[in-house]
């Protein structure tokens, strides 16, 4: 998937480090809450970049800990990270929310039974609205976090708000 490459060559860009680092760095970044992402999918993907000679690894054992793999870009590393980027910024912009799935078959559901669903995605909207709140509380004082990062952070929030102000539109049958 093109999305996951420019992620994983996007960090690798930045500076070399091991799939455990940039699962973590994924992690802290919350990247996961807008990209579909997965731990088990960044080592895979890590795999399938150096065997397509996009990055190369080297072994580094520090101290007592085990030899881990190092990974950087490589000179085609680069070139596909900027293709990538250029390709995906093209392309049209599409929001998939999976709740939509919920949304366009409530009609074959009781009133009560729509009821239901729309308060456990209002519930799930209001949780995620929360957390993206504390979370720009907490970046947004830290200076090592990018700007472009924040922006990312404040377009989640204001898509929560825009849909938690939508379901109150919403008119059960």
């Amino acid at each position: 998937m093109a999305t996951i490459d420019l992620i994983v060559l996007g960090i690798l860009k930045k500076e070399p480090m091991s799939a455990y680092d940039i699962q973590k760095l994924v992690e802290y970044r919350n990247i996961s809450k807008w990209v579909k992402i997965s731990t088990p999918s960044i080592y895979k993907k890590v795999l399938q970049l150096e065997e397509k000679g996009l990055i190369k690894s080297h072994t580094v054992k520090e101290g007592k800990m085990p030899e881990k793999a190092v990974y950087s870009l490589t000179g085609h590393g680069e070139q596909e990270f900027e293709r990538l980027m250029l390709e995906i910024s093209a392309k049209s912009v599409n929001i998939y929310l999976d709740f939509n799935a919920v949304i366009v078959n409530l009609e074959s559901l009781s009133p009560e039974k729509q009821k239901t669903c729309l308060a456990e995605i209002g519930r799930n909207i209001r949780q995620l609205k929360a957390y993206i709140e504390e979370n720009i509380q907490v970046k947004e004082a830290l200076p090592e976090i990018p700007e472009t990062a924040k922006a990312v952070l404040k377009q989640q929030l204001v898509l929560a708000q825009a849909i938690e102000d939508w379901l109150t539109t919403v008119h059960i049958c």
